[in-house]
């Protein structure tokens, strides 16, 4: 049976004719809340570019270590490519959030979902709002100085036109949507599993290797490239960055963008599904 809660929070995100109603000005609203937030721990930023730059450095030097390896040849990576891979994969990890996030499972915990579901804005859109605004607070603060030190130091490799550039920027846009996406779904387990710390660490250690933080997905096994193929993963980190560095371009850039849309919907979609299957289940306990 839905609760009186999520009865009266479908009236307010619904028009007449059923279509969710997003509220432009409180979407703007939540994410300029988000981007606020983000700001003010400052130290926390600081630390986080510490920690990406220390990281991508140690990472670097393994990249660079197999650089001349015959597997790294054949797929088309250069010392040069592999660095501006690696220094582009750090500096995403504050924008993506991509070990995950635990927020809303919290919120279900403690019963202030109940709060997040009376609100004008839908539950996927509130959230939205809010991880966009981090996420663009985590680029400034954390992503544009990793990447001035990487470049500065050891040096990259970046497309120079305009193209790659322009088409990077959508296909990293692309790329945080489907992280949202991807941690919002894990974080709706929460309305029927109590304890989600263990699906919380496997989506860590598989969206990680996947996503092809640990390596490019060019350098893994077949049997990994396709199983990797069949997940999202690959696009909210992989794809974007080889677009953006100019190492896929053309028609198999589009492609890869083509690939992060279909994703989209699909995680988008089934959002919106088990979301509302949730809301139905959902038993509000403690405040």
């Amino acid at each position: 049976m839905p609760t009186a809660t999520a009865a009266s929070a479908t009236a307010l995100r619904t028009g007449s004719n059923g279509v969710p109603v997003v509220p432009v000005r409180a979407f703007l609203a939540l994410v300029a809340a988000g981007f606020r937030r983000t700001t003010t721990y400052r130290l926390a930023a600081l630390a986080g570019v510490v920690a990406n730059v220390t990281f991508g450095y140690i990472r670097g030097a393994v990249l660079l270590a197999v650089a001349g390896a015959a597997t790294v040849a054949s797929s088309g990576y250069s010392a040069d490519g592999l660095m501006t891979y690696n220094w582009l994969t750090q500096a995403a990890l504050g924008p993506l959030a991509i070990w995950g996030t635990t927020e809303i499972t919290e919120r279900v915990r403690n019963g202030d979902i109940a709060v997040d579901l009376a609100r004008p804005v839908g539950l996927m859109g509130t959230y939205l709002a809010q991880d966009l605004g981090r996420a663009g607070a985590s680029l400034l603060l954390r992503s544009v100085p990793t990447v001035l030190v990487g470049a500065l130091t050891v040096g990259m490799t970046m497309p120079g036109t305009p193209g790659p550039w322009l088409l990077g920027g959508v296909a990293v846009l692309l790329g945080l949507l489907l992280s949202f996406l991807s941690r919002f779904l894990l974080q709706l387990a929460s309305f029927w599993i109590v304890e989600t710390r263990g699906l919380q660490t496997l989506y860590m250690v598989v969206s990680g290797f996947f996503a092809g933080l640990v390596f490019p997905l060019a350098l893994m096994p077949a049997p990994l490239r396709v199983a990797a193929a069949a997940t999202p993963f690959p696009s909210m980190l992989q794809h974007p960055v080889d677009v953006l560095s100019g190492r896929i371009t053309g028609g198999a850039a589009w492609e890869l963008v083509g690939v992060q849309v279909l994703w989209l919907v699909v995680l988008a979609v089934a959002g919106h599904l088990v979301l509302r299957a949730g809301t139905r289940r959902l038993v509000v306990q403690g405040g």
